[in-house]
């Protein structure tokens, strides 16, 4: 087992906890199309000047064709189009149903791993992902009883996501987290200023207000966050595993939900106990014991 990286990818899920609790109040305030492009783009300047401190430019001068292509497809399906799809479907239907739907995505990267990746998956996965699709169902309160376009275009988004994680992990074996989180980014933001600028939205950007900038500001640093401990978990681990600790971002959001001192639904608990004993039973109780000790480890270190 790779401690390191599982607690990477564990920190991506607090890091995600925190983020959707925190972005539901910057995108009611911002154009979600704009907020998701200054974000991307001062996420990839973060990253800019890592590559610069760290002295990997000459890795990407080095870069053969087939990398900058595999580097360019993952900021195209990874950091622009499901961006653009998902926040359109949530326009047009309910954030819990979007939200149950972008959590299935664990379902489709399991299954591309097991044909793409060689990755194998034993009976502890498959009962522990029926429970983490319990635990989304009771988030949701009630299955769809109809599907809309909404539905649709988050399902799609979900799907890009999902190949463009397969995609990051086969690119990962020859190259470094924080080379393919700054491609992501990088070009994600390059492909959405086309999409605002070919829409005519890009002037909205001369009419945002300092409260606004600094609403993208606080949560470009979640991102960029987000990104450099994901792409440097995912190269250590399966994607399949990998992406079922992400949906442990979900009882984080409730939990901070609960201190900030608002009142929370029993289904929302019950759901938060059972995509726990999920992602407990698909890792496994000896994997699960490391990371907390690696947990242990760093509180030690911080106090």
């Amino acid at each position: 087992m790779n401690s390191k990286g599982y607690f990477l990818v564990f920190s991506t899920a607090v890091i995600s906890g925190f983020a959707i609790f925190i972005n539901k109040y910057g995108v009611s305030v911002l154009n979600p199309y704009i907020f998701t492009w200054l974000k991307g783009l001062l996420t990839a300047i973060f990253l800019c000047g890592i590559i610069v401190a760290l002295k990997d430019w000459p890795v990407l001068k080095n870069l053969k064709i087939k990398q900058w292509g595999l580097l360019l497809i993952i900021g195209l399906i990874g950091g622009s189009i499901p961006f653009l799809l998902f926040f359109k479907g949530l326009s047009l239907t309910n954030a819990a149903q979007g939200s149950f739907i972008h959590k299935t995505m664990f379902i489709y990267v399991a299954f591309l791993a097991v044909f793409f990746l060689r990755e194998k998956l034993d009976k502890r996965f498959l009962i522990g992902g029926l429970i983490l699709i319990l635990g989304s169902l009771f988030l949701l309160k009630k299955i769809p009883y109809s599907i809309n376009y909404g539905d649709l275009f988050i399902f799609i988004a979900t799907l890009f996501w999902a190949v463009e994680s397969i995609i990051s992990k086969y690119t990962l074996k020859n190259l470094e987290g924080r080379t393919v989180a700054w491609a992501r980014m990088f070009f994600g933001s390059i492909f959405i200023f086309i999409f605002l600028l070919f829409t005519n939205q890009l002037s909205l950007v001369t009419v945002l207000n300092l409260k606004q900038f600094g609403w993208v500001l606080f949560t470009s640093v979640f991102l960029f966050g987000y990104v450099i401990t994901w792409y440097s978990g995912l190269k250590m681990i399966p994607v399949s595993k990998a992406t079922v600790i992400l949906i442990l971002g979900a009882p984080i959001t409730t939990s901070l939900s609960l201190i900030s001192g608002k009142t929370i639904p029993l289904n929302e608990i019950i759901a938060g106990i059972l995509i726990i004993s999920g992602v407990v039973l698909i890792l496994g109780l000896k994997e699960v014991r490391q990371l907390l000790k690696n947990i242990e480890k760093l509180k030690y270190v911080w106090s």
